[in-house]
């Protein structure tokens, strides 16, 4: 029997060992600045190209359009301030989500503070995004959509793949981004199909290690840098690579197994442990029902989530109240589903990885239910 159980994999994943030794590789063999024209600044420079390869393969797009940076909120960062700057002299409107990641929704409240309108749609009661509102929210003076794939603390899928047709349809001018974090080795991604401009991945939600992070920026269009002072990544985002987490970064995407094969393992790991859920009562889902299966957000009612999370940590069980950027806070995504405050109060999320197992949830549950028990009573 398992004495612990990782449920946090929304935060961050275990380095898998291609990952390590990739990175382990750079750090000892190729530590010279890729930049460098000298035979260790080439093996350094050579280890980026072919990430950046890898991971376009897995994009389907032209190496071209992969942009290193340091994370998914980096790339956040870059394409909604970039776009919006890149695109201001046709407009100042701004289409959103009510449910989006801080390096997504901080974004745009900073541009709003700057005078850019927000629109900002509101999630159904279970927190999916409808179609039809995303096409009356797009107007003729749209320059930006901004929607992502899957939600981190719901699972929610959201409909991003409408938002070139709502644009095209509107008439307007609008990039689209797709915050794709969550995403990224678990639905499959083509954005250059899918009417996706720019597209935001991370390595360390695949398995990979922290400190790299990449955006696809379709070859077709351009956006305006956030930082200044070097030629790298072609002025985009400039700054000397972090060799080592890129080549990490490569090594998990490779390591990706087969889309399909593996959704459907998480779905009879999360289908056992909602069934156990059920035998215990008590316990709400605040999920949808068509949500990726990698994220179940739950709400045991009577037992508030902090206590919750320190009972389940001390006993080798680890879950989380959220995104982790928000460090502990009161989820905004689930009070813009309008949930009720004993539902909000108790919510927890649970993200499964492919190292998942059965015998993990039996411990999961195991201690929910000892938690029900011993702080509801008190």
């Amino acid at each position: 029997m398992v004495t612990t159980a990782y449920f946090d994999n929304s935060a961050t994943t275990k380095p898998c060992a291609q990952a390590v030794e990739a990175a382990e590789n750079a750090i000892i063999n190729c530590w010279g600045n890729p930049s460098s024209l000298h035979r260790t600044g080439n093996e350094a420079n050579a280890i980026i190209e072919q990430s950046r390869g890898i991971i376009a393969d897995r994009l389907r797009c032209s190496p071209g359009e992969i942009y290193f940076t340091s994370g998914g909120t980096e790339s956040d960062n870059l394409a909604v301030l970039g776009a919006a700057e890149k695109m201001k002299r046709h407009g100042k409107k701004i289409v959103s989500t009510e449910v989006e990641h801080p390096a997504v929704y901080d974004s745009l409240s900073a541009l709003e503070s700057k005078g850019f309108e927000i629109v900002r749609i509101a999630p159904r009661a279970d927190g999916s995004i409808s179609e039809s509102d995303i096409y009356e929210a797009v107007t003729p003076d749209t320059i930006l959509i901004s929607i992502m794939a899957v939600n981190n603390e719901t699972g929610a899928v959201l409909p991003y793949e409408c938002a070139k047709k709502a644009a095209l349809r509107a008439g307007s001018p609008a990039l689209v981004h797709v915050d794709a974090v969550q995403a990224f080795g678990k639905l499959p991604l083509k954005p250059s199909s899918s009417g996706v401009d720019l597209m935001s991945i991370s390595s360390h939600k695949i398995h990979g290690i922290k400190g790299a992070g990449a955006l696809y920026v379709n070859k077709k269009i351009k956006i305006a840098a956030r930082v200044y002072g070097g030629e790298q990544e072609s002025k985009l985002r400039p700054g000397t690579e972090a060799v080592p987490a890129i080549a990490a970064f490569a090594a998990a995407t490779q390591a990706l197994g087969d889309i399909n094969t593996e959704k459907a393992k998480i779905e009879e790991l999360k289908k056992y442990m909602l069934l156990r859920f059920a035998d215990i009562g008590g316990i709400e889902i605040n999920s949808p029902e068509n949500a990726s299966p990698y994220v179940t957000n739950v709400s045991v009612i009577g037992v508030k989530s902090e206590p919750m999370l320190n009972f389940l940590s001390a006993n080798g069980v680890c879950v989380s109240s959220g995104s982790a950027c928000s460090k502990g806070k009161k989820s905004r995504v689930l009070r813009a589903m309008n949930l009720g405050a004993d539902r909000l109060d108790s919510a927890i999320r649970i993200s499964f990885s492919r190292y998942s197992s059965q015998e993990e949830i039996d411990l999961l549950c195991e201690m929910i239910a000892r938690a029900k028990q011993e702080i509801y009573s008190k």
